[in-house]
């Protein structure tokens, strides 16, 4: 998520920008207070995954990047429309010949890494006779026309195609949240109508208790604002609330230096806001809800709107609902076909153990008849052979 975690730095940086530019005078702050300080929790967080098929790519043209003084300035002095539109790529053409290097070879890898998994998958197919560079181009994050060097429309490109693919996993996520709720609706409406009238009324009572609860928290503070941060600053860092820096507040939560707050520092931003809200013990709140409104928190920062309304609409669990029923119905007819099927089975195989049985008999009935013969042999007339001795 890297990427996006840069737009999102420039976003913070942008409020605190702001908040600098509402202070009327410096405040001397007592750098003792702010060296004791306790480092936030993100410092222990490992970056996480992108799920980008490219994602080792995308990670290592970034620090590689980072270690180039020009590029890094200009990356803090970029803003969104300049890393998005690709502007920002041009830069390349004025980093270290070492850095260009240490570029070319990581495009060389993945192009060969692509080209690997294109092989892989024609071999599994058994398939001949394909151009392997027409099928590179099913691959956006890179150019293919030139894969032994890294150009400026690599870069561009690649923060494209980053951009583009984080955009649609947060939508994903968004979609398997809502998911989530109305499945949990349904089931709670579902529970409602086995239960008489009496406990009905005794189940909403509850549920509209537990809702009131969980919305008589602390007053919560606009993600991004000077009070949430003021509050930061204060309850979390331990600092005097008349002294509040944006800027130092910044190196405060900078806790690896980088010059950025980096997605996981800005989340410690917001765990405070969060524990207000949502705490692990109490029944009437959902901690699934509790990583959704996060991951608003997070967007809001970025796109500087944050959106109240409802998780899904009536209408919306209505077509769940529906949807949902014509699942079961299906479920329930395949299941019945299984079942005719399962007891015919069950038929012909009690008729086949009936045969079974039946053929034992008569073979049984034939060797013993065999065996009687076979002691007592009789002639016609009804005599036996064997004489009796005198």
């Amino acid at each position: 998520m890297k990427w996006r975690t840069i737009l999102l730095q420039y976003c913070f940086l942008l409020v605190t920008c702001i908040l600098t530019a509402l202070e009327a005078v410096p405040i001397d702050i007592d750098k003792t207070k702010v060296e004791n300080a306790q480092p936030v929790d993100s410092a222990k967080i490992e970056p996480p995954d992108t799920g980008l098929y490219y994602d080792e790519y995308l990670k290592q043209v970034i620090d590689v990047l980072e270690t180039d003084n020009h590029f890094r300035e200009k990356l803090q002095k970029a803003d969104i429309e300049e890393i998005k539109s690709g502007r920002l790529s041009k830069e390349l053409d004025l980093v270290s010949h070492h850095v260009r290097t240490k570029l070319d070879e990581l495009k060389r890898q993945e192009v060969a890494r692509l080209r690997m998994l294109i092989k892989a998958k024609l071999d599994s197919l058994q398939d001949t006779g394909i151009d392997h560079h027409a099928l590179l181009k099913q691959f956006d994050h890179l150019n293919h026309l030139n894969p032994e060097k890294f150009e400026s429309t690599d870069l561009d490109m690649l923060i494209k195609a980053a951009t583009s693919d984080l955009e649609h996993y947060d939508k994903a996520r968004h979609e398997e949240f809502k998911k989530y709720e109305m499945m949990k609706e349904h089931e709670r409406r579902e529970y409602l109508k086995t239960l008489n009238e009496e406990k009905r009324k005794e189940e909403e009572s509850k549920f509209e208790e537990m809702k009131r609860k969980h919305e008589n928290h602390p007053k919560v503070n606009h993600p991004g604002s000077k009070d949430q941060l003021k509050e930061v600053w204060e309850e979390t860092d331990g600092l005097d609330p008349n002294d509040f820096d944006p800027k130092t507040f910044f190196k405060l939560h900078d806790v690896n230096s980088d010059g950025f707050l980096d997605e996981q520092e800005l989340e410690a931003l917001f765990t405070k806001e969060l524990e207000k809200v949502y705490d692990p013990k109490n029944e009437e709140d959902d901690m699934v809800e509790m990583e959704e409104e996060r991951l608003r928190m997070r967007e809001h920062v970025m796109n500087e709107t944050l959106d109240q309304q409802q998780f899904f609409t009536e209408e919306e669990l209505k077509e769940y609902e529906n949807l949902i029923s014509i699942q079961e119905t299906e479920l329930k007819k395949k299941a019945d076909e299984l079942q005719k099927q399962k007891e015919e089975l069950q038929r012909q195989h009690d008729q086949l153990e009936a045969q079974k049985l039946e053929y034992h008999q008569v073979l049984r009935q034939m060797e013993q008849k065999k065996l009687q013969q076979e002691i007592s042999p009789s002639v016609p007339g009804g005599e036996s052979k064997i004489q009796p001795r005198i």
